[in-house]
Order: structure tokens, then C-alpha cells, then sequence
């Protein structure tokens, strides 16, 4: 993992943390959208994804050789496609979802990684690279060995969790209630 501030400015988000709080005004001057400057970004990017990849191969005492699958980070197709001849990998090793679903942010990793399992394309034993970037500048990898899922040891029953929510909820708004109640009569 790695981060370098120098580039804070090319991927960011102006509003909305502590330095500056969200407002009416912040909201009202499109603060809390990303701000992007593309071409930087691309640049960053598809070399950050190709050396982060490197380095946790090189870290693994692995080459891309050795690899089954990279399930990059979905922020652009363009990228994933740079980053693979960075790296002289063929597209194909790359789990890629983009095109269906746009950027889907920081859950793009593990999106891509649960539609790749249920298609059956990562089995076990799989060498996987996990690698991503983000604003700040952020980057980052992770080499794993797939060993499967988890053993699931009992059935969930959602519809249980969705009763028991509601009888929740409800009690809930009955105890405001019973306070609105009280607290109204003090004031």
C-alpha cells in the first residue's frame, strides 16, 4: 500500500470532511462530487496498478506467470486495458465488470471477485492479485492464493430478519412516541 499527497489535488473530494464540514453552501457549489483531472488520474493509474502489481508479485516471490487472475480496481476500462500491457499480460487474466456496471468505487474489487467465483472462473488454488487506486493518491495490491469459500454452516433465513426488524421498528417509534409524550409536557 502507498499513498503520495503531491497528487491530492488530481483525484479528490473538495467538502464534506472535518477541514471543511458540509454546509448548505458546499452543497449548494457541487463540493461533495468528486473532483477528477482525467488525464492525471490516467497516467497515475495504469502505472501505479502495474507497479503495485510488480511489487506484491515480486514481495510474493511470484511472476505474472504464475498468476490465474488480476481483479483490478473497475474505474475505467481504458486503465485496466493500459494497465495490462504495462504488465504484458494478456486482457484475459483481468476479472473485468466495468463495462456492466460503470465505477463502482472502492466495492469494485470485491464485486468483481463475487461474480468471478459464482461463475466459477476463480477456483481454488488460484493466484490471485487484488490491486486498486484511489484519491489522495492512494495504490495499492495483494497477492493471494484463492482457497475457496466459506463453509456456510447454516441456512439464513432473511425473512425472519426482515419480521423481527419490523417488530423492532416499531417499538422503536413507540418508545419516541412515549418520550414525545413526557419531554413535551416539560418543556
Amino acid at each position: 500500500m502507498h499513498s503520495d499527497g503531491s497528487g491530492g489535488d488530481s483525484l479528490s473530494v473538495l467538502a464534506g470532511g472535518s477541514r471543511f464540514p458540509a454546509t448548505e453552501e458546499t452543497v449548494r457549489q457541487g463540493k461533495h462530487y468528486i473532483q477528477m483531472d482525467g488525464n492525471k488520474v490516467f497516467r497515475f493509474a495504469t502505472r501505479a496498478m502495474g507497479d503495485a502489481t510488480r511489487e506484491v508479485l515480486d514481495l510474493a516471490g511470484l511472476t505474472t506467470d504464475d498468476i490465474q487472475w488480476i481483479i483490478p480496481h473497475q474505474a475505467n476500462y481504458r486503465i485496466i486495458e493500459t494497465a495490462a500491457k504495462y504488465l504484458k499480460m494478456p486482457l484475459d487474466k483481468f476479472i473485468i465488470n466495468v463495462d456492466r456496471y460503470g465505477n463502482t468505487s472502492t466495492a469494485s474489487i470485491p464485486i468483481a471477485t463475487v461474480e468471478a467465483v459464482e461463475k466459477g472462473s476463480v477456483k481454488p488454488g488460484d493466484k490471485i492479485v487484488f490491486v486498486g487506486f484511489g484519491a489522495g493518491l492512494t495504490w495499492g495490491a495483494l497477492a493471494a492464493e484463492w482457497t475457496g469459500s466459506l463453509p456456510i454452516e447454516h441456512k439464513v433465513h432473511p425473512e425472519r430478519y426482515r419480521v423481527w426488524a419490523r417488530i423492532r421498528s416499531a417499538f422503536n417509534r413507540l418508545i419516541r412516541f412515549i418520550e414525545g409524550l413526557f419531554w413535551g409536557r416539560s418543556s
